[in-house]
């Protein structure tokens, strides 16, 4: 396959790889329109994923594992590729909304142009572990909802909430008219062991090489940083991102334990 058809192949945002993004697929109701297996391969969770699709009448097609191969965009799919509707994206109020609806202060990851689907995937799986009410991105320079990233989700893309914005600035100074405080993440800010994180929050994340950029940071209510002890002065921006929300959640209240 030729580099440009495998960069419009990795933009396709209606499939599924692998077995545990499929079966949160499956137990979400997520449409799904066709759903291949290896053939032969009939243990385990793929014997689970069989049953699962032919209780919602999903036509199974075992397949040759050579075709999943081929279909494959993860280079990672186990056994099982579902071709799923595509994802709907919601809007920011639906994000509120689901805050609401749960009696909670509204907790809100912002993503200031992360382009790898792999960092994407695992904010989002970290996002729905934290109890984030959702994830916004922008439409332009960003990764979107693909095959890559919900693999990296591991399923929690079928959970957590996913706004496209025009404009991640525009979107900001509405929350913040919202009563939403807004905080960067960056090398320049104060501790965020030190700051109260507590009541309507949205964390903003910058980019894997640029960080958030100046003019999101001069929109947000304050900066914190993550302190950092050894020779090497920065994280991967999904691990940070998992770091600062488990803080926001300790700070809240950690229930369920």
């Amino acid at each position: 396959m030729k580099k440009n058809e495998r960069k419009v192949q990795d933009e396709r945002e209606n499939i599924i790889e692998g077995r545990n993004p499929v079966i949160e697929a499956l137990k979400s109701g997520r449409t799904i329109e066709k759903l291949y297996v290896s053939k032969g391969d009939v243990e385990g969770s793929i014997k689970m994923i069989i049953s699962m699709a032919k209780e919602r009448g999903i036509v199974v097609n075992e397949v040759d594992r050579r075709r999943l191969d081929d279909m494959s965009i993860t280079r990672a799919h186990q056994g099982v590729i579902a071709i799923v509707s595509e994802y709907r994206y919601f809007e920011v109020e639906d994000i509120l909304e689901e805050a609401n609806k749960k009696g909670e202060d509204p907790f809100i990851i912002i993503l200031d142009e992360i382009e790898d689907p792999h960092n994407l995937g695992s904010i989002i799986r970290s996002a729905n572990i934290f109890g984030a009410h959702g994830v916004i991105i922008p439409k332009r320079r960003s990764a979107l909802v693909t095959a890559t990233v919900a693999k990296a989700s591991a399923g929690a893309i079928e959970y957590t909430r996913v706004a496209k914005v025009t404009n991640i600035n525009q979107t900001i100074r509405e929350l913040k008219e919202k009563g939403v405080w807004v905080a960067a993440l960056d090398m320049d800010g104060e501790i965020c062991y030190s700051k109260d994180l507590r009541g309507p929050l949205a964390l903003v994340i910058g980019s894997e090489g640029k960080g958030v950029s100046k003019l999101v940071k001069e929109n947000c209510d304050f900066i914190i940083k993550i302190p950092m002890y050894g020779q090497i002065n920065s994280l991967n921006a999904s691990v940070a991102a998992g770091i600062i929300m488990y803080e926001v959640k300790k700070q809240r209240g950690i229930k369920g334990e």
